[in-house]
């Protein structure tokens, strides 16, 4: 349990310090301060495996390319439809275990916490079985949207040798969501930072033995390496943690957690998807301009600096996420708020440095993917553009990540859907094609959609009433507590009748 450093200053219960209180400014500054070194421990490790994850993207990518462009184009697409109908499926439902785990962690309610993961295991398992069978018929799917029958062939087998990752994954995502919940954050790192030095090798080895093949086994090889890691390091930790493990919860999932849990792992899915595709939907209407293979290489370089940046908003988002649901399931409004303030205030910072840096690397960026004159120009011009996009992405991702730490991601889905969908789509195809602003009209499409989605979010964190939060947080564990006590309380008694029974008919004979 860490320490409260509120609790040296007042006698009085947490849900009234900051929350429509007035404290000495150099005792908020204090809190302030502790609050921003807590959240950059944690987002550092997660950045870091985000970086790595990336790296091992470009790493498939690469020798995907060495086989051929064939092999790179249909290697590519089926990954890209992997991501589209498999992987951010897996990560919106799993998402869901932000808020659930990181109010039973703040309440020290550690058989929520177990329940929890099992069932998340188990909804992702079987979850991948409608995405198979998407994937088995993914040669059908590209065909009716017009792609070419030999790409298509190569997608189809690209995903047949990655379908075991649907499976892998569906205990990775878990075990992630599971320590992060608790700011264990070195852990996930590691595991990353090992399965990626393993990642060139197999990928050298398989590639030569098996081709396309090899390529795609690779990716969930590495994958069930971090699992591995993973799983055994939560085993022994458990094992370590006074009886903690022994406090059981694993196998107590009952009709009601799975209708609750459901209930909220639905926008959280459709909020992570809405987001994800709406790139991937950027990328595809890139292809449709005019000059399409330019526009599509300048967007693709400038994407791939974004997801450098994209990786340290997300952790962010993580971050805040956990800091404000544990300080919730703990009963601190107070330190809910302000977790969620700082969230707010660092990602406003970094979201500045990021728009900076993205303007100081328009100039060389380019150059290291292409020596194409025309792509350079573009990257130079089209990056400062992303520059303000970045802006906004920082604290929006935050925001998103604030309302789903109070179990209310319904408004991260709303926002996303009218900012994105109903806003940014819209207006960048009319200002790419009807009048004729190109990749530039698009991302400008985008930048007012963001930012009206940010607003949104701005609008429903202030309007959070962090007491009311911090009471329903309370009663989400206290249930699931009671609930496992009652269950527990039935066995007992169970066994003590059994036991009388057995005794009476040693009495008859």
């Amino acid at each position: 349990m860490e320490e409260n450093p509120v609790e040296q200053f007042r006698p009085m219960p947490s849900s009234t310090l900051l929350v429509g209180q007035k404290w000495p400014a150099n005792f908020v500054h204090t809190l302030a301060l502790s609050e921003v070194r807590k959240q950059l421990g944690i987002a550092a490790p997660l950045v870091a495996m985000n970086l790595l994850w990336f790296a091992r993207i470009s790493i498939t990518t690469s020798f995907l390319g060495r086989l051929g462009k064939l092999e790179l184009v249909g290697g590519t697409l089926g990954f890209t439809f992997a991501n589209v109908t498999g992987f951010s499926v897996l990560n919106g439902l799993c998402s869901a275990m932000e808020p659930v785990c990181g109010q039973a962690y703040g309440a020290q309610n550690f058989r929520l916490l177990h329940k929890t993961l099992v069932m998340v295991i188990s909804l992702l398992l079987l979850t991948s079985l409608p995405i198979s069978f998407l994937w088995v018929n993914v040669d059908k799917i590209l065909l009716q949207f017009g792609q070419q029958e030999d790409i298509s062939n190569v997608a189809k087998q690209y995903l047949l040798y990655l379908l075991p990752d649907l499976v892998v994954r569906s205990f990775m995502f878990p075990l992630k969501e599971y320590l992060s919940s608790q700011s264990l954050t070195a852990p996930i790192m590691l595991s990353s930072a090992l399965a990626l030095a393993f990642h060139v090798p197999v990928n050298i080895l398989l590639s030569k033995a098996k081709g396309l093949e090899g390529v795609s086994m690779a990716v969930w090889i590495t994958d069930l390496i971090v699992v591995i890691l993973l799983a055994l390091y939560v085993f022994i930790a458990e094992s370590g943690k006074s009886g903690k493990w022994k406090e059981g919860g694993w196998w107590q999932q009952g009709t009601r957690d799975w209708i609750k849990f459901l209930k909220l792992s639905a926008p959280c899915c459709f909020t992570t998807c809405l987001e994800w595709w709406c790139y991937e939907i950027l990328v595809l209407t890139a292809g449709c301009l005019a000059n399409a293979k330019q526009a599509v290489g300048v967007l693709a370089i400038v994407l791939n600096f974004d997801y450098i940046l994209y990786s340290v908003s997300i952790s962010l988002a993580t971050v805040a996420s956990t800091r404000v649901s544990n300080k919730l399931g703990a009963n601190q409004a107070d330190l809910a708020y302000q977790s969620a303030t700082v969230a707010l205030a660092v990602s406003t910072v970094l979201s500045c440095i990021g728009g900076l840096v993205t303007v100081a690397a328009r100039g060389t960026w380019g150059q290291l993917f292409s020596h194409d004159k025309a792509i350079i120009r573009g990257v130079k011009k089209t990056m400062l553009l992303m520059a303000s996009v970045e802006v906004v992405n920082f604290p929006l991702a935050v925001c998103g990540g604030i309302v789903r730490g109070t179990a209310k991601p319904r408004s991260g889905m709303y926002a996303n859907l009218a900012g994105f969908y109903l806003l940014a789509l819209p207006l960048g195809v009319i200002l790419a094609f009807k009048v004729h602003l190109g990749l530039g009209g698009l991302l400008t499409g985008f930048l007012v959609g963001a930012i009206a989605c940010l607003v949104l979010l701005v609008v429903s964190v202030a309007r959070i009433d962090w007491v009311e939060e911090a009471g329903k947080a309370r009663v989400l564990v206290r249930h699931a507590e009671d609930t496992a006590n009652r269950d527990e309380g039935h066995k007992k008694s169970a066994i003590v009748e059994n036991i009388a029974l057995l005794e009476l008919e040693r009495s008859k004979s």
